[in-house]
């Protein structure tokens, strides 16, 4: 768990960190940075790497609809499919900001 939070602090602490560094500065350049930033410092294998072990704990076994748990439990997520596809959900309770 504690390399879970490791991996989780690296990540957010080092975007908030890019965001303020270029805060009222040149856009292109933060967009840049944070597309180099994400691909550079393998943020999607990060992520996955936390995913698998946070799915560890559930029951992988299909049920009648051809779907595990966490299947299921993700199926209605507005994932992102073209450009202005985003969210503002928030699955984890008590985020205020």
């Amino acid at each position: 768990m504690v390399n879970i939070l490791k991996e989780i602090e690296y990540i957010l602490i080092s975007l908030h960190q890019m965001g303020s560094y270029f805060y009222k500065k040149n856009v292109s350049q933060y967009e840049k940075e944070t597309t180099q930033f994400i691909d550079n410092s393998i943020v999607c294998d990060r992520l996955a790497a936390i995913r698998c072990a946070l799915s560890e704990k559930f029951d992988g076994i299909l049920g009648a609809d051809d779907m595990d748990d966490i299947e299921r439990a993700c199926q209605d997520i507005p994932y992102w499919e073209k450009p202005g596809d985003y969210s503002t959900v928030k699955w984890v309770k008590g985020i205020d900001n």
